[in-house]
């Protein structure tokens, strides 16, 4: 699906990556409905964008309902970018049951309960797509992102398997799944640079990546570099093996990743 001209639902718009791909889609020529809890940030967004039409709309998807109450404000669309997301790092017991729920509904529960009403509009006018942003994490199993790569793995597994449900139609599903980014995301929220091992991508080749998973109909595209994909892809082949080989500099990183996102959940 050709971007130009087309209305695009964005969430998780004030981010560091949601900025890189609001820039993306609105260079390719799509108008963008910008979603996120910061009213300011999203107004400012709006109006930095190349070309015009674009609009925001203040939604937290944490809350009850929230989901639907965004789409029924972003009106008629031709493309959903499933973005926002909430860091939920460091060990499970560590969370309260409501940090679990909000966690759980803004990175699983928000972007299925959307698909769902989307997919009957998309299919009847035989035409859409839905990116989903997942994380290279939903193929690792890495300390301290229990929760976090749980809801992951479930967003990614969720997007392929609906792929699947229209192959035979002409709606797009896209997973896109950064790796390390560096300057924008979780990591870099943080505080925390990537591992100088296996290298970081940028917030730019996100917005990139998510552009050609639109007009390539791409089902997964991988923003890491070659070092962090196969490393993901071999923890996903032997978790165990991994695990082992890894704990050590591992846990001390995701310590230090969890320790500085507290605040966040």
């Amino acid at each position: 699906m050709q971007l130009r001209g087309k209305t695009v639902l964005l969430t998780g718009a004030t981010g560091g990556l949601g900025r890189a791909i609001a820039r993306a889609l609105a260079e390719r020529g799509a108008t963008l409905v910008l979603s996120s809890r910061k009213e300011e940030e999203l107004a400012q967004l709006a109006a930095e964008l190349p070309g015009a039409g674009h609009r925001h709309v203040v939604s937290d998807l944490a809350e009850e309902g929230e989901a639907l109450r965004l789409l029924e404000s972003a009106g008629e669309l031709d493309a959903f970018v499933a973005n926002a997301a909430l860091p939920a790092s460091g060990k499970i017991e560590s969370f309260t049951q409501e940090e679990i729920t909000r966690a759980l509904r803004v990175n699983l529960d928000a972007p299925i309960r959307m698909a769902r009403e989307l997919v009957p509009v998309f299919t009847e006018r035989d035409a859409g797509h839905l990116v989903f942003v997942a994380s290279l994490s939903a193929k690792a199993a890495t300390p301290r992102t229990s929760l976090y790569g749980a809801t992951k793995a479930g967003i990614r597994a969720f997007a392929l398997c609906l792929r699947e449900d229209l192959r035979d139609t002409n709606v797009g599903v896209s997973v896109v799944s950064p790796g390390t980014i560096r300057s924008a995301g979780m990591f870099a929220d943080a505080g925390v640079e990537g591992h100088p091992l296996i290298g970081t991508g940028t917030p730019e080749q996100v917005g990139a990546g998510v552009v050609t998973a639109i007009e390539r109909n791409r089902g997964e595209v991988a923003v890491a570099p070659v070092r962090q994909r196969f490393l993901s892809q071999f923890s996903l082949n032997a978790p165990e093996l991994a695990g082992r080989l890894s704990a050590d500099m591992a846990t001390r990183y995701a310590d230090q990743v969890a320790q500085n996102q507290t605040d966040k959940r």
